[in-house]
Order: structure tokens, then C-alpha cells, then sequence
């Protein structure tokens, strides 16, 4: 039931509770409890609206592969001080293999995208090396877990 209740949130953040418990065939009350039980437990992260990243201005999808100078815990700890505080930057994974990180970003076009690089990117602490990857086309963009 929890997994058939995550899903309809996961379509809808907005549901009522009353059309969320009769879509999921529970009384108004059952279904206010478990949401509110999954939410306690962190299940529910939390709630957002999705943007349209062309209607505010941020239709460029970039993704950086970053190579470090040097792979200490003071420099992932500083890099990651950097990445907190840069609002373009979507994502960041620490990942195994030919780099130390990717970074998925949106910014306004390959303009703006020059000067985030330039600017900001490669003045962060322990930057030796970035390869960058312009997205053509989104072929599939979800937030959707497959539960």
C-alpha cells in the first residue's frame, strides 16, 4: 500500500488527500496516517513544483566530468564546500573511475555556460581538469523513482 501511495504522489505532489485515499482505496483517515508515517520516516523528502528550465532562462543541460588535483579528504571537503554554495549546479556525484566527479548543470545558453566555466568552475578549490558535455536533445528527464 505505502509503494501504491508513493507512486500516485509521485505523478501528482498535489493530490488531495481525499482523491489520493480513494485512488488508492482507503479511508481519508488511513491515508493521512501513512502519508504522514512516510514522511516521518523520510520516506517523503519533501514537496516541489517542476520548472520549465526554458521559461526561467536555464535551457542549456550541461554535465562536467572533474578531475582533482589531489584526491585528499581536505580536498574533496573544499570542493564540495564550492559545489554547495553554486546555485547552476543541479547535481554532483563523487564517482569511480576516469574522473572524481560529475557535475550536471543548467545555465541560460553556451554563453552563459563560457563564463560559469571560466568564471566559477575552474576556480574551484582542487579543479585540475574538467571535460564538458552539451545536451542535445533530453531524451528522458524524470525525478520519478521506479517503485
Amino acid at each position: 500500500m505505502d509503494r501504491r501511495l508513493l507512486r500516485m504522489l509521485q505523478g501528482d505532489g498535489r493530490i488531495t488527500n481525499a482523491d489520493l485515499a480513494k485512488a488508492c482505496h482507503l479511508s481519508p483517515a488511513a491515508c493521512h496516517e501513512r502519508v504522514k508515517r512516510l514522511r516521518d520516516r523520510g520516506v517523503i523528502a519533501g514537496y516541489a513544483a517542476l520548472l520549465d528550465p526554458a521559461k526561467v532562462d536555464r535551457a542549456l543541460l550541461i554535465f562536467v566530468e572533474v578531475v582533482l588535483d589531489r584526491t585528499t579528504g581536505e580536498a574533496f571537503e573544499d570542493f564540495a564546500a564550492a559545489i554547495a554554495r553554486t546555485p547552476e549546479i543541479l547535481e554532483c556525484h563523487m564517482v569511480a573511475g576516469g574522473f572524481d566527479y560529475l557535475i550536471k548543470a543548467r545555465v541560460k545558453d553556451m554563453e552563459a555556460y563560457r563564463a560559469f566555466l571560466g568564471d566559477i568552475l575552474v576556480e574551484m578549490p582542487g579543479v585540475r581538469e574538467t571535460r564538458t558535455y552539451a545536451v542535445l536533445e533530453e531524451v528522458k528527464n524524470t525525478v520519478r523513482l521506479p517503485i
